[in-house]
């Protein structure tokens, strides 16, 4: 009997040894038994041990391991993970991360939390940085947990292998959806608008975080994820000095009254002052601020007019005075949508490429990142959205014919022939049936326009090259879905107008016979001659690019130029509105994750 409790007292202290309560289990095995029967007693109770249900004698890292494959493997199809009332939003790519490594924790071990932990948690706290919301990555919950886990070991209690394992998952979640939202975006812009085709970057993000814990760079990783083109780094810098403003109360508002100039007195004028000061315009001292619209004061509201796209005459009339009280919020929101839209754009824009700004009207054309052309443009209406997408440029038109589209020739044209049938006739432009061998032409006149609708119009309409031809004298094709493209006009007195949107859709420039030139310069055929002599032809003439030229329709509502001032634009086709309305929904969207 005495042996027998021997034996179960010795039984008790190697069950504490192998529950890792024994700080020094050599020591207490020899001391109780003595080294000549440590195998033998070893081997017995591996024996007894391994015959009891359960993970409980595991290692800490193997029970955690052991959790998370059940927890992705019955996850089911399509994968749904919640961690603590928490969706797992990377339902795809966090299962392959984990299957990858079988199911190895990321950021646990048998030591509990590994330090890339702190500097994950670090990274996802500075997303604000980024116009985004540290909340929208699971910080609330994955803080509750680390302070728990944290407790425990202050404590010295045996940490829980499943707290360990929904940490890693959050973890894991929160890297993947905040690296995929730096890298293409927090939502999918062709969620929110049919008109908008994103060229965004993509890449295996499970690989990405792989690659970022085997080489101890959580943060550095996060940050090569960013946009690196200057445009977003400098909005980036703007969001911060805009956020400075607000937190001192963002600026008072100008008084409402009748317009400002030079020479005028009052406490408007003083106001003025003050706001222009705010955002950097106007320079003065506050001790130094008068009641006077002086030439100092005329030079400040050009200046304020220059980065708000309004006419630069210095006088503080409706559209300048409207532009002056836009709240600072409004101002960051604005500034928060366009970093998104950089976060949509291809990493590399071509070593030859044109940017149009729709919002500001204007093309640009860069060289190995210099600018070397810009000029004006139309683009289109309110309600004939020009779109926002990116493709290559392959060839352009001389004397282009104008095949009128079937939406503008029943909207627009029929009801200017229905008044008048001699408009065709005026306008250059042919009714035709058929294609190819069967095209026939048919004489308007012969036709009853009040009664041809879009139920039986079977008509082509085109207008012959010429003077008179809407495309004018070039068009620059880059096919696409939306019909749409580049072109000369001959309305070129809509160039002069501060608001250019008037086309159908289509951006009508102000220098076509310049970028052609420039397009075609490496082509000893198509010097500028060449070309003004090709144009008085009046000929149709396809010309193939010698190199296809990347060209990205964009919509910049806020930028940041070289000098760095920061630009505004109105939002004209209202499409700010419904990206800051989906950058605040709160959950995450996912459908960007790669």
């Amino acid at each position: 009997m005495q042996n027998w409790r021997h034996t179960r007292k010795g039984m008790r202290t190697m069950a504490r040894v192998f529950l890792g309560h024994s700080p020094d289990p050599g020591m207490i095995i020899k001391r109780k038994f003595g080294g000549y029967c440590v195998a033998v007693l070893t081997l017995i109770l591996a024996l007894l041990l391994n015959s009891l249900p359960g993970l409980a004698f595991q290692s800490l890292s193997i029970q955690v391991q052991e959790y998370l494959r059940n927890r992705v493997e019955a996850a089911g199809i399509p994968p749904k993970i919640e961690v603590r009332d928490e969706k797992i939003h990377s339902s795809v790519v966090l299962p392959l991360f984990y299957t990858r490594r079988i199911f190895r924790g990321a950021w646990v071990d048998d030591k509990g939390l590994k330090p890339q932990v702190t500097e994950c948690v670090d990274a996802i706290l500075k997303a604000d940085l980024e116009g985004l919301d540290p909340k929208d990555y699971h910080l609330n919950s994955i803080n509750e947990l680390l302070e728990k886990i944290k407790q425990s070991q202050k404590e010295r209690k045996s940490l829980d292998p499943r707290m360990l394992a929904d940490v890693d998952l959050l973890l894991t979640d929160a890297f993947l959806i905040y690296g995929s939202h730096l890298l293409s975006g927090r939502v999918n812009p062709e969620s929110i608008d049919s008109e908008w085709i994103a060229n965004r970057r993509g890449t295996d993000m499970a690989l990405i975080l792989e690659n970022a814990l085997g080489s101890n760079q959580i943060a550095k990783t996060l940050h090569d994820l960013i946009p690196p083109q200057p445009g977003y780094s400098g909005l980036r810098n703007a969001l911060s000095q805009y956020r400075e403003i607000a937190k001192k109360g963002g600026w008072e508002k100008v008084p409402e009254g009748p317009k400002m100039q030079i020479g005028d007195k009052g406490e408007r004028v003083r106001a003025l002052q003050y706001r222009l000061i705010a955002t950097g315009e106007f320079s003065l001292l506050m001790e130094s601020i008068d009641d006077l619209f002086d030439s100092e004061l005329e030079e400040a509201v050009r200046k304020f007019q220059h980065r708000n796209g309004l006419d630069m005459d210095g006088i503080v009339g409706a559209a300048t005075f409207a532009t002056l009280n836009v709240p600072v919020e409004d101002r960051l929101n604005q500034i928060r949508v366009n970093m998104e839209r950089w976060r949509w754009l291809s990493k590399d824009l071509g070593r030859r490429h044109i940017i149009v700004n729709i919002a500001d009207f204007k093309l640009d054309v860069f060289e190995n990142n210099r600018l070397v052309m810009t000029m004006r443009v139309v683009v289109g209406t309110k309600y004939r959205r020009t779109p926002v997408f990116s493709d290559k440029m392959t060839y352009l038109v001389l004397c282009p014919y104008w095949h009128i589209p079937r939406k503008i020739a029943l909207q627009d044209k029929i009801p200017l022939i229905s008044k008048d049938i001699d408009y065709f006739d005026q306008q250059k432009i042919k009714v035709l049936e058929g294609w190819g061998a069967e095209t026939k032409e048919i004489d308007p006149k012969t036709i009853d326009w009040t009664n041809v609708s879009s139920g039986n119009f079977s008509f082509r309409f085109r207008q012959d090259p010429g003077p008179l031809n809407a495309l004018g004298r070039v068009k620059f094709m880059f096919p696409n879905k939306f019909n749409v493209y580049l072109h000369d006009t001959p309305s070129r007195e809509l160039f002069v107008k501060s608001a250019r949107t008037f086309s159908s859709g289509c951006i009508r420039i102000e220098k076509p016979i310049e970028l052609a030139e420039y397009l075609l310069r490496h082509d000893p055929n198509w010097t500028f001659e060449h070309i003004q002599n090709a144009i008085k032809t009046n000929r149709e003439q396809t010309v193939i690019l010698p190199e296809p030229f990347d060209v990205h329709l964009l919509y910049w509502t806020t930028w940041v130029d070289d000098e760095g001032s920061i630009h505004f634009r109105n939002d004209i086709y209202k499409r700010d509105e419904r990206l800051i309305r989906a950058l605040d929904e709160r959950s995450p969207n996912t459908l960007n994750l790669r």
